[in-house]
């Protein structure tokens, strides 16, 4: 599904003071594109995605996700777009300890009332597919950060959502490791044809996408990646 922004502008209030983080913003996510956003921190990288996911609303302007008309829908209607159309991974793994690997990835479809077992077989098949399905019975505290990640990232796919929302998702990664998640999350995107679009500081994460957008004064800005990688 196509995300379409129009002429969105959104303020928060921060201890008193108004802080503008869009102001009459258009973008386009076209459906299937990995799309970067990048911008220095505070600049709205999180705001976006938040806007885009229903979880924040705009002030003013309007978000369209395929059909659905996002900023005009309640919070209750918000909740169920969110849950059934859209996936998300976190710079901080959000696993819950006292669950196996497995179960955090299925929860997700125990919440929203669907049959944890029409959804074995797909959980098990992205735990294959990213190495750890043998670990499916353990629990989070006996993996690496970067094993918890591609649990995080399972757990996002697993319902079969149309758009991956990732925030920092290397952020609490080393180098190597970083590189090897992102490398996943773009691949595994791709191969489920879904959108991803990624706020983060990594420059990293700028070689695997198909758009780079940049947070610049209360919009944002198309870059190409020479303009980046000159």
């Amino acid at each position: 599904m196509d995300i379409l922004l129009s002429h969105i502008s959104k303020t928060y209030d921060d201890n008193k003071n108004k802080r503008v983080v869009f102001r009459d913003m258009t973008a386009k996510f076209t459906s299937g594109l990995f799309c970067v956003i990048i911008g220095k921190s505070g600049v709205g990288k999180s705001s976006l995605l938040n806007l885009i996911s229903g979880i924040d609303i705009p002030d003013k302007g309007i978000i369209q996700i395929g059909d659905a008309g996002v900023s005009d829908m309640t919070d209750t209607q918000r909740t169920i777009f969110r849950r059934k159309h859209i996936g998300f991974i976190y710079q901080f793994f959000n696993l819950i300890p006292v669950l196996t690997v497995l179960e955090n990835v299925t929860l997700i479809c125990e919440l929203d009332g669907l049959s944890k077992k029409r959804y074995l077989d797909r959980a098990n098949s992205f735990l294959k597919q990213v190495g750890l399905f043998d670990r499916r019975n353990d629990y989070p505290d006996t993996l690496s950060g970067g094993e918890q990640q591609r649990v995080a990232i399972v757990r996002s796919l697993v319902n079969d959502p149309d758009i991956l929302l990732a925030d920092e998702p290397t952020g609490n990664l080393d180098v190597k490791t970083g590189r090897a998640i992102l490398e996943m999350i773009s691949d595994l995107a791709k191969k489920n044809g879904k959108t991803l679009i990624m706020a983060t500081h990594s420059l990293e994460a700028i070689d695997y996408a198909d758009a780079v957008l940049s947070v610049v004064n209360q919009t944002l800005v198309p870059l190409s990646k020479e303009q980046i990688h000159p």
